[in-house]
């Protein structure tokens, strides 16, 4: 199976430190080196260095970039500033998602950088070629081009400048970023992350991604698999493609309307989202706390007290941070509201639970 797998260009470097290796996305990727918990903890509480090379690089520019972009996006890119990060969707026309995605508005004239999912790179990449026609647009899938990696923690700004030398990063606000260079090559730093916490993502050639990796794990930063990049953006409230979000889960269900501007004259899904703003939606993403410890797995059934089924977990953990059994839930929504008890049935056991804000745990992150 592993053949047949894509490896990332840090591939090497994780069987050497003795990483567990599993299928993600459609590469081989580390889930874990020293374990879920001690990784979990750095990024919360110093730093750790996550390999996200597997992440998807699509270019877009040319005279009506611009509009394209705002067409196919459902946040607003109009009058956007180079340099700045904006978070969206592209959704179809019933307003499924095709995916969930960052858009870079890049230093060259009418120019964009879309950071798409793994998984969805191929799929992405013809969907937004089937929506140019008419567009004065250039479309680069230059995913195989770049590296990624993701610093994360309250110590990534001191790291990134004592360890990288990179002085631009102590002046990127949230959602910011410069593209220059580190020891010749491109690089493109940006103030983002999966994580709640403070950090950066780093964009460059495969070479340079190497590089960058060894200096800062030579720097004592700890390596950090997608095990407790998972556990991290869930306790943070971030949502993941094919769980909280998919072609069946729009934005509106999934609570993300705030990154849909349904003031823009037009993108695509814009109508559906209108109308499930207006008509509500049957069911809807909520947060929900088990007053257990039991773990509530995806895919477990969410029940009323009663007994009846109402919905199903979509992501479930026991806190590490809080020391909590939390999940995600896609429910019915007269059963949304917070405070509302539910349940959760694991395996032949029912616990109860109620449903609380999807943002689990709030960082001290100001920037």
């Amino acid at each position: 199976m592993e053949d047949v797998l894509k490896k990332t260009c840090l591939y090497d470097a994780h069987v050497a430190l003795g990483a567990k290796m599993s299928p993600f996305a459609g590469y081989m990727m580390p889930i874990q080196y020293s374990g879920i918990v001690e990784e979990h903890n750095a990024v919360r509480h110093a730093a750790g260095l996550f390999d996200v090379s597997h992440m998807g690089e699509v270019f877009v520019d040319g005279p009506d970039a611009e509009a394209f972009v705002n067409h196919i996006f459902t946040n607003d890119v109009r009058g956007m500033e180079p340099g700045k990060v904006l978070y969206g969707m592209m959704l179809y026309p019933h307003g499924g998602v095709v995916d969930d995605l960052l858009v870079y508005r890049l230093f060259a004239p009418d120019s964009y950088l879309l950071v798409v999912n793994a998984a969805n790179i191929e799929k992405d990449d013809e969907w937004i070629r089937a929506q140019a026609a008419g567009y004065n647009v250039r479309i680069n899938n230059a995913s195989e081009a770049w590296g990624q990696l993701a610093l994360q923690g309250p110590d990534s700004e001191r790291i990134v400048l004592e360890t990288l030398g990179l002085k631009e990063a102590s002046a990127l606000g949230f959602y910011e970023f410069v593209d220059t260079e580190w020891e010749g090559e491109r690089l493109i730093l940006s103030r983002t992350g999966y994580t709640g916490e403070d950090g950066f993502e780093l964009y460059t050639s495969p070479a340079a991604t190497c590089a960058l990796w060894s200096r800062l794990l030579a720097a004592g930063v700890l390596p950090c698999g997608l095990g407790c990049r998972d556990t991290l953006r869930f306790e943070a409230g971030l949502p993941l493609y094919g769980d909280e979000l998919s072609e069946e889960i729009s934005p509106v269900m999934a609570g993300l309307s705030m990154f849909c501007k349904l003031d823009k004259p037009e993108f695509i899904g814009r109508e559906a989202l209108v109308e499930q703003k207006a008509n509500g939606t049957a069911r809807k993403l909520i947060g929900l706390e088990i007053h257990d410890r039991a773990i509530p797995r995806a895919g477990y059934p969410v029940l009323t007290p009663e007994g009846g089924e109402v919905g199903v977990v979509t992501t479930g953990y026991h806190s590490i941070s809080l020391d909590k059994s939390i999940c995600f839930a896609l429910v019915d929504s007269a059963f949304a509201a917070l405070g509302t008890p539910l349940c959760v049935q694991v395996r032949k056991h029912v616990f109860p639970g109620e449903v609380v804000k999807k943002r689990f745990y709030q960082t001290n992150y100001k920037k």
